[in-house]
């Protein structure tokens, strides 16, 4: 579903225009030698230069929702300070009009040893309110944060979930203009943020102009009119929220597979010979087992041999996996866990419990296996994929290899799935209350 709010055809002129604007920041290697280049009055360079922003230019209009996204490091959450007047440029312009509150990041503004209630009253006041225009507020916002007594406690004593809620609800209640979120919003429950989107959606019909950071592709399509990708401090392109998202997509795409060594994209598979040995794995941050066997690589293809890591429901395609065993083994087992970007499980499998089971294999042999997958109608977003080798049964095994979220797949949107995936139902129904019978 895409955003109903489009950008105002009333409006002549920009809120928000930024102009070449860049942003460096000077590194150095160690404390020592930022102060050997204070005490030469700078005459020995002793840092390089880090462009967190490289000539973006861009005009935002009343009533924009506009999405900012791109890898970590592209520069996001500095252009957002910019904007929000907390940074100040190298070079370019910023010019913003109208009144602006910015939840940027968990604790922004806010004095740790004050009380929830002095941290409002405080805030109003950098914003321009005067007391009495915080105390006409005040109830409103301790009903939408929810933190009961705990807003005359010093805000340090708070949990992350009360912070955010507490800053959240000062910033909306500031009757922004433009309101400046950067991804603040995950750290809440699920009634939260729906809350929170809901408020959000409210400030959009205003007439308000939006500018937020998030990694959620699905968030940006269905919220955003206008969509922002980053790369490197530098804007790779601007417009639709679903082609920025592919944009996305296919960059995240690219650099993992030149991190995996996956070289064109494509895997040569001889038919006579079988499938080929996979030696790449894109992610290995969490990795356990008994290690008497282990996994080699794991990659997606379609029917054509091109490697794949953006799926739509219907579409089958190959997981591959190499295992390399340095023990013998006599039940091996190969298999694959499915989890949603939150960790959720959303399915399992593996050979032994598809009644597929694989030959004993010798120390020093590898074997690969493929699971051939038709993908089911989930919600868009993207999940993991963890690949596993076991010895035993479906009943009794032991783990000899495992690694976490190995490889990632985006599922893009198809149809429109409520909840988390499309179940088949069919819908019967009877009329109830009418006279069955006349005269």
């Amino acid at each position: 579903m895409s955003s109903e709010i489009k950008t105002s055809e009333n409006s002549a002129f920009p809120v928000i225009s930024l102009e070449h604007l860049s942003k460096k920041y000077p590194i150095y290697s160690t404390p020592a030698h930022k102060l050997l280049e204070f005490l030469s009055f700078r005459r020995r360079k002793m840092h390089r230069e880090f462009w967190a922003l490289r000539d973006i230019s861009l005009d935002i209009y009343e009533g924009d929702a506009i999405g900012i996204i791109g890898v970590n490091g592209s520069g996001k959450s500095t252009l957002l300070q910019i904007v929000a007047g907390i940074l100040l440029q190298n070079s370019g312009t910023c010019r913003v009009q109208g009144r602006v509150a910015a939840l940027l990041e968990l604790g922004a503004g806010f004095n740790p040893e004050f009380t929830g209630r002095e941290n409002v009253y405080m805030s109003g006041a950098i914003s321009g309110f005067t007391r009495q225009e915080m105390e006409d507020r005040f109830d409103e916002i301790l009903d939408f944060a929810e933190i009961g007594d705990f807003i005359d406690q010093p805000v340090k004593t708070y949990s992350s979930g009360m912070f955010v809620r507490l800053a959240f609800a000062v910033a909306i209640h500031a009757d922004p203009d433009i309101l400046i979120v950067d991804e603040a919003l995950s750290v809440g429950d699920l009634i939260f943020q729906h809350r929170c989107i809901n408020r959000i959606r409210l400030l959009q019909r205003q007439g308000k102009t939006i500018l937020f950071v998030t990694h959620d592709l699905s968030a940006l399509t269905q919220f955003c009119n206008r969509a922002l990708l980053l790369d490197q401090g530098s804007k790779v392109c601007e417009g639709e929220p679903e082609e920025v998202a592919n944009r996305y997509r296919a960059l995240v795409f690219e650099r993992e597979s030149r991190e995996a060594g996956a070289g064109s994209g494509r895997i040569a598979v001889d038919e006579e010979k079988g499938l080929p040995l996979i030696s790449t794995i894109p992610y290995v941050h969490n990795r356990f087992g008994e290690g008497r066997a282990e996994i080699l690589g794991i990659i997606l293809h379609g029917d054509s041999g091109e490697v794949v890591n953006e799926v739509r429901s219907g579409q089958e395609v190959n997981i591959l996996i190499s295992a390399g065993f340095r023990e013998d083994i006599e039940f091996p087992i190969v298999g694959v866990t499915i989890r949603d970007r939150m960790g959720t499980e959303i399915t399992a499998t593996n050979t032994s419990y598809e009644n597929a089971a694989l030959p004993p294999l010798k120390a020093g042999t590898a074997i690969t296996v493929r699971l051939l997958m038709k993908v089911p109608a989930l919600r868009p977003g993207s999940y993991s994929i963890s690949p596993s080798v076991a010895s035993g049964n479906i009943w009794e095994h032991e783990i000899e290899d495992w690694i976490d979220n190995a490889y990632i797949i985006n599922v893009v949107e198809t149809e429109l799935v409520y909840g988390m995936m499309k179940w088949e139902f069919e819908i019967g129904y009877s009329r109830i209350g009418e006279n069955k019978t006349r005269g």
